[in-house]
């Protein structure tokens, strides 16, 4: 009777050669993207700041109403070596006590300055703006301008160690990507899959340089030259864009500049959202990157997500379950279809465990959700193409036409 069903339904036979179609040159180049892990740079090590550095680095952390998340990051940059010229927090208007606590940390470090950014131009985007605002307000002595979120946790030599790599391989635009902090179950079990979406579209963080069109760039670290910043005119090119990081990076790429993307998870913690809703909702919005890629690329990132990471889960289950007989009472391109899905599956099990660096586990009690969060990948994927699909009217409070 098994043998009997899918001699029924030639069709089923028909169905998966076109799948495969599809399935065979994606997974060629998800293969190809992730063989360059065991070959990519290293994690950056802290490292103390060399009398050449002195005042070398002027950091800028745009704020909105971000008094529950900053305090972390002002400890971080207190305890930033004497590389570091000044620190400039551009708040925008925050009226949750942000200015406040901003001040309290200027009277014991007097590198860190409270600017007010001006209202919000037609056009631009908050978070590019405020970044904009503090550059042009950072001083012509310093050689590298270090962009940083309010809720990331700079760890000591952050920022020598950074200038120092940037300097010795002549970079000329680098961004880390951090290590994350977690803490309920429903963060652990989208947020790895979320982030699973970069990896599979750009490789891992560390790897070979792109193209300028495949650039990969986090804000929530980001240095980058002045001159270069200046010769760019500031944040102009991402004014309007709602990923104004990977915008930045990639049009500074196009213009020859040397862009990088290394993995700082020993230099860099964050705790980006609370909860899993406002990880759906806050993430989620912005890593399909349309905003730094034209539509034929972006869709095509989805369709990429969507055979790779997302299919291969309904497909081997229904497919095993279709499966009323032994192997080889099947026809051959149903049982390459199943054998390349499961390969799949364990491909995605594998890189569960090789991003576990990635997060810190630390007093987590519901950690044991990271493990189910494979389990999350068609709601990620989903996440993905409805993100496409609509421009956000919303974003950190603003709201946008």
């Amino acid at each position: 009777m098994r043998a009997e069903l899918v001699s029924t339904f030639p069709w089923l036979s028909c169905l998966a050669v076109i799948l495969l179609m599809w399935q065979l040159p994606m997974m060629a180049v998800l293969l190809s993207r992730l063989a360059l892990g065991p070959f990519r740079k290293p994690p950056l090590k802290p490292k103390s700041a060399t009398l050449a550095q002195l005042g070398t680095v002027s950091v800028v952390v745009p704020t909105l109403n971000e008094a529950m998340r900053l305090r972390p990051c002002l400890d971080g940059l207190t305890r930033q070596g004497y590389e570091v010229r000044e620190v400039l927090v551009v708040d925008s208007r925050s009226t949750d006590g942000t200015q406040a606590l901003v001040a309290t940390y200027q009277h014991h470090d007097r590198r860190i300055r409270l600017l007010t950014d001006d209202p919000l131009p037609t056009g631009w985007v908050g978070r590019p703006w405020a970044l904009d605002y503090g550059f042009r307000h950072t001083s012509p002595a310093s050689t590298w301008v270090l962009g940083l979120d309010a809720d990331t946790q700079p760890q000591p030599g952050l920022a020598a160690a950074i200038a120092a790599a940037m300097e010795h391989e002549n970079y000329d635009l680098v961004s880390l990507a951090p290590q994350f902090i977690l803490k309920t179950a429903g963060e652990f079990w989208l947020q790895p899959a979320l982030l699973m979406t970069l990896v599979y579209r750009f490789g891992p963080a560390g790897g070979a340089s792109a193209t300028p069109q495949r650039v990969m760039a986090n804000g929530q670290c980001f240095m980058v030259r002045r001159s270069l910043l200046a010769s760019l005119d500031g944040y102009q090119s991402a004014r309007n864009s709602f990923c104004d990081d990977v915008t930045l990076a990639r049009y500074a790429a196009a213009q020859g500049a040397k862009v990088g993307f290394w993995d700082g998870r020993l230099l860099l913690r964050v705790r980006m959202y609370e909860g899993i809703a406002e990880t759906w909702r806050e993430w989620g919005r912005s890593l399909d990157l349309k905003d730094a890629a034209n539509p034929a690329q972006t869709w095509w990132d989805v369709a990429f997500l969507a055979l790779v990471q997302g299919l291969p889960w309904i497909l081997t289950p229904v497919l095993l379950v279709l499966k009323l007989g032994e192997l080889e009472d099947w026809s051959l391109p149903l049982r390459l279809l199943l054998s390349l899905n499961s390969i799949l599956l364990l491909i995605r099990v594998a890189m569960q465990i090789a991003i576990t660096s990635a997060y810190d586990f630390t007093g987590a009690s519901e950690r044991w959700a990271f493990w189910l969060s494979p389990l999350a990948d068609i709601a990620a994927v989903t996440r993905i193409g409805l993100s496409a699909w609509q421009r956000p009217t919303q974003w950190r409070g603003r709201q946008y036409p």
